[in-house]
């Protein structure tokens, strides 16, 4: 059976009680100078039967970051998670964790611990030896793993339960449980493989919020893999998302969520509509395009060599939209398009208006807020404009 302390499971036995103590209770990142550094610099996955799982890989991770590595499955995030962890070797390239190239090395010399999805929690032990087996598989005596697993357990909050069995436990528990025992070793780098898919949405919502808490308070590099958009960029100092092996945009989750590099972050991350039109001029530093079907769209042009009559794509933030009742008597004016609304979703804070475009764009959203809505609301079936400002269109670098 895996453990959340796989990465930490080959015995050495301390020759005395000195080497034991250091053995259990190595020096707090957060006490000393900061580690957990990670560079991949040109990493490659192929297995045998030819498939690439991950190619051309460059990433650079600060010490003491949240990292999220986002994307859909079979993008390659948790390729890249074995292989840092060591449980995979790439097939080409370096990966470095503070300027030491681990290719080859095992996890527990890389200084990294990883908690699996399902936590893998033994049975028959209570939460207490649950978070010691690492030290006991290290050779560690009964009394310094006692004392470092009431430790964690503290940290972890879970001191009621400590003599508890799993199966006592709730999801939630058991997580804390599979967390505690992957940092009472104190790694460089935690590492953690869908940490909250298996917990409802109210419990995730919660142990989202705990793991960035416990991540600050120990200092160390957390490197966490899922395909839940809102997790990663709730968490995250750094989202990195996945394309088919690759990385699309690695940045901090508001330049992630604001400034898309492409069509496909724009809409993987959502809260964007992403459009296309030709490029009909330029005057200074703003472009005008076209649709297809003569919609025209002003849009603030980057420092990118773009020609006269190119596709361009441009996302929209939902929430940066006006949305009011149209009939065709009048001109819709530049930076907006227009269409049958096709739903109308309260959710709280704000209503999401769907629309069906008249364009060949399809379909279109707007977040607003209920009480902008509520002075002027529209209903399904109703002809209507979305409006917004040029500063609120985003150039992406495709079409």
């Amino acid at each position: 059976m895996s453990t959340s302390t796989a990465t930490n499971t080959t015995a050495t036995t301390p020759t005395n009680a000195k080497t034991r103590e250091a053995t259990a209770r190595p020096a707090s990142p957060a006490q000393s100078e900061r580690c957990g550094a990670i560079d991949l610099a040109g990493v490659e996955k192929r297995y045998a039967d030819g498939a690439t799982a991950v190619s051309g890989i460059d990433l650079h991770i600060e010490a003491g970051t949240y990292c999220c590595l986002l994307g859909p499955s079979g993008c390659g995030k948790t390729t890249i998670l074995r292989m840092i962890a060591g449980h995979e070797s790439p097939t080409r390239g370096s990966l470095l964790i503070d300027g030491k190239n681990v290719v080859g090395m095992t996890p527990r010399e890389r200084g990294t611990a990883m908690m699996f999805q399902n936590y893998a929690l033994f049975p028959h032990l209570s939460v207490r030896d649950n978070i010691a087996f690492s030290l006991r598989v290290r050779g560690v005596g009964k009394r310094e793993r006692r004392y470092e697993a009431d430790r964690v357990i503290e940290q972890v909050q879970l001191g009621a339960l400590a003599d508890r069995l799993p199966g006592q436990l709730s999801g939630g528990q058991q997580q804390r449980v599979a967390l505690a025992r992957a940092i009472i070793m104190r790694p460089a780098v935690l590492l953690l493989d869908e940490p909250l898919s298996a917990l409802d949405e109210f419990l995730r919502l919660q142990m989202r919020s705990e793991l960035r808490d416990m991540q600050i308070e120990l200092g160390i590099t957390f490197i966490h893999v899922t395909h839940t958009q809102l997790e990663a960029i709730a968490v995250a100092d750094q989202v990195v998302v996945m394309e088919k092996g690759r990385i699309a945009q690695s940045a901090t989750p508001r330049d992630i969520y604001a400034e898309p590099v492409s069509s496909y972050v724009a809409n993987f991350i959502g809260g964007q509509n992403v459009l296309h039109g030709m490029l009909a001029n330029v005057a200074g530093d703003v472009g005008t395009l076209t649709s297809a079907d003569d919609v025209r769209f002003a849009l603030s042009m980057p420092n990118h060599s773009v020609r006269i009559g190119e596709r361009l794509a441009f996302a929209v933030r939902r929430d940066r939209i006006l949305v009011e009742s149209f009939d065709d008597s009048r001109r819709a004016p530049i930076n907006s398009v227009c269409g049958v609304v096709h739903t109308v979703e309260y959710q709280g804070t704000h209503l999401k208006i769907g629309l069906k475009l008249d364009a060949e764009d399809g379909e279109f959203s707007a977040y607003v807020e209920d009480s902008v809505f509520l002075r002027a609301p529209v209903v399904v079936g109703q002809r209507a404009m979305c409006h917004w400002s040029i500063q609120d269109a985003h150039y992406l670098c495709d079409a």
